[in-house]
């Protein structure tokens, strides 16, 4: 609690300084935002000298700024889109700006009709544009169309300030931006997939919908199928298994008859050639046979546990029969990991953006004048500069470097973000815990109830939840916390190894590796033990501590069966998901592409774009319903088993001590209670 009101604090005091307005929107070289505010009507950012921008010809600003664009920046409602360029003869005197620049691509408090000043006297102070080239929008600002810069017009060649050579110019462009528009310019692409969604929504929910109505049909069904298609399966793999040890002895007979030895094809990179030999036949032959026989002891010696699973199996099928409430608790896990999620990035963007930003005084153009004297170190306010205040150097700009690190605040933001993530960790963990011990909970009252299902409570799946809430919430925060910090010494670890990437040796790389193993097979040790753990907690309340250590020490006293149970769970799962989301995809591949035609029906492929959106979208939301359901089955199957082996162990069958598992478990293990006479 003492966290999460920490947590709550930092979220408060980010949102009191933090300002997300400087990532979300631009800002013009006066400081105001773009889309908001007085520029409400102008939601773009446009360069005056996009060159600037691919060169990073002025290495102060790329020392201080990075990233920054050294030229005069403005907010326009529309992005140019034509080529246009100041002609050398403008630049003669008795050429009045007016009839040269265009108003609304010039600095809003430079008035073209009431300017004294010449042309050459705005394009040097950097007032107006003096050329501009076909743009396109993205992130709110104006970057270079890159498929009309091949039509630049023969006159750029003779524009002071420009490169004499037009493909030098275009070259410049290219390299400097080229890498920002590929990255951005999807913009296309995501209108027309946007118009797909809009277009095919209704069919794709109805593909979501057949996702989850097979899904829940599988799961009910398996009390019935589960036998089959586990006896299929084996039946299947020893038939293959027999198939290849004919195949093999078959190819055998035949190279020796024909006497092609090992020894005649020797050491040779031509994996082909042996295949061509008696021996490779022979020796594969043979560990096919240890295989087929150690499937058959196997099978021979485990029939009665695999019995056992298949089982449990059927009896997890009823119990969500029972209770059809669970497979809609996923939806509370959803959502409370989406307000997580949510409050995690809205607090580490406020962080971000809670330094005011600093703006410093650097010359746009170092060759204009004397700059020799602005370093760099003396801060601005873009809303009242005015570059008269330095004659000597007339391309003195106020430009964006940082945000302010300097108060108590933001000296502590990295301390600040690292709390903020450890916190999240924690909380996501914590959720997984609390719908984990919930499900648990409720099947365990499923299994502990004598006369099914009239013993069975009203509400199993809502008692269970305020029960956890009310009890268990300590147990469920410790056992979180431990798996929060193997994650954070994994996280440390991929840390270490991405900045030392370049400087390891041999020697660290393998150390490097064997820990992320280690700290690897750990993490999933600790979600093992934390699932079975909170399995007891749910069954007898008893702290985290002592519910790990019975249910391991549980589970390793029935180690074989623990092991076939989750064999058996996870090729059932496996040929479900594959079912659902193999029999859903195909369905609207034949769907969206036109292959299967309603009646009356206007919807074709080819009203789409990209009709393989829709079908990839139905096929990744099947498997994401398919894994919700099956994940509360396997849940179940869990809680289920471990009842069952505390059942085993607790109860002998007596009037004082009867068994609760079901009939057909105790026909399996040739047990039976005793009947009150």
């Amino acid at each position: 609690m003492l966290v999460i009101l920490g947590y709550v604090g930092i979220g408060m005091l980010a949102w009191l300084y933090g300002d997300p307005r400087h990532i979300l929107f631009p800002r013009n070289s006066t400081g105001w935002f773009c889309g908001i505010g007085p520029n409400k009507d102008k939601p773009h950012l446009f360069y005056f000298d996009i060159l600037k921008c691919a060169s990073s010809a002025n290495p102060l600003v790329k020392t201080l700024s990075g990233l920054q664009c050294p030229t005069t920046q403005i907010c326009v409602e529309k992005c140019p889109s034509t080529f246009w360029a100041v002609n050398p003869l403008e630049y003669l005197p008795g050429k009045l700006p007016k009839d040269v620049f265009i108003q609304s691509l010039c600095v809003p408090s430079f008035d073209l009709k009431k300017t004294d000043l010449t042309v050459s006297d705005v394009v040097s102070k950097e007032l107006c544009p003096f050329f501009h080239i076909p743009t396109t929008a993205a992130l709110g600002r104006c970057f270079p169309d890159i498929q009309k810069l091949g039509s630049i017009p023969g006159s750029f060649s003779n524009v002071p300030g420009l490169p004499a050579s037009i493909n030098e110019t275009t070259s410049l462009i290219k390299n400097g931006t080229g890498g920002i528009i590929n990255s951005f310019n999807m913009k296309n692409v995501g209108l027309r997939i946007f118009e797909d969604f809009a277009s095919a929504w209704p069919w794709i929910l109805l593909g979501l919908g057949i996702a989850m109505v097979v899904s829940l049909l599988f799961l009910l069904l398996l009390r019935f199928i589960a036998p089959v298609m586990i006896w299929l399966i084996i039946i299947g793999l020893l038939a293959s298994g027999a198939y290849g040890i004919w195949h093999c002895y078959w190819e055998y007979d035949i190279y020796k008859q024909k006497s092609a030895t090992i020894t005649e094809v020797g050491f040779t990179t031509n994996f082909q050639s042996y295949l061509e030999v008696q021996e490779t036949w022979l020796a594969i032959l043979i560990i096919l046979c240890v295989v087929e026989a150690i499937i058959l002891l196997t099978l021979i010696f485990l029939r009665t546990r695999i019995l056992i699973a298949i089982a449990l199996i059927q009896e997890s099928s009823r119990a969500i029969g029972h209770m059809m409430s669970s497979l809609a608790f996923p939806l509370v896990t959803f959502v409370l990991l989406l307000v997580c999620v949510s409050y995690w990035g809205a607090t580490a963007l406020y962080l971000a953006t809670s330094g005011e930003p600093v703006y410093k005084v650097v010359p746009l153009n170092s060759s204009s004048g004397d700059c020799r004297s602005i370093n760099g170190n003396k801060t601005c306010n873009p809303q009242t500069f005015n570059s008269s205040d330095y004659p000597e150097c007339p391309s003195a700009s106020c430009i964006f470097i940082t945000y302010n690190e300097e108060g108590l605040f933001q000296k502590n933001m990295f301390n600040l973000q690292i709390y903020n993530a450890v916190a999240f960790l924690w909380c996501v963990n914590f959720v997984i815990a609390l719908g984990q011990c919930t499900l648990a909970g409720a099947f365990a009252s499923y299994y502990w109830a004598f006369n099914k299902p009239e013993d069975i409570p009203v509400f199993p799946v809502g008692a269970s939840f305020l029960r956890t809430l009310r009890y268990h919430v300590g147990s469920l925060a410790f056992g979180s916390l431990i798996l929060t910090v193997v994650q954070i010494v994994r996280i440390i670890l991929e840390y270490i190894d991405h900045k030392t990437r370049s400087a390891q040796n041999p020697c660290a790389r393998f150390v490097l590796c064997c820990l992320k193993c280690c700290f690897w097979c750990l993490e999933k040790f600790i979600k093992f033990i934390n699932r079975n753990a909170y399995i007891m907690i749910a069954i007898y309340g008893k702290n985290f501590c002592v519910s790990a250590k019975n249910a391991f020490s549980l589970l390793m006293r029935n180690i074989v069966r623990v092991v076939v149970l989750d064999k058996v769970t996870d090729i059932l799962l496996f040929f479900g998901k594959l079912l659902v989301v193999g029999g859903v995809g195909v369905l609207s591949f034949f769907f969206f592409s036109g292959r299967i035609k309603l009646p009356g029906d206007t919807f074709r492929s080819e009203t789409l774009n990209y009709y393989w959106m829709p079908i990839i979208t139905v096929v990744f939301g099947s498997y994401l319903i398919a894994h919700g359901f099956f994940s509360v089955y396997n849940m179940c199957v869990d809680t289920l088993f471990l009842c069952f082996l505390e059942d085993m162990e607790r109860n002998d069958g007596s009037l004082q001590k009867p068994y609760f598992m079901s009939r057909k478990l105790m026909k399996i293990l040739n047990k039976s209670n005793k009947q009150a006479k």
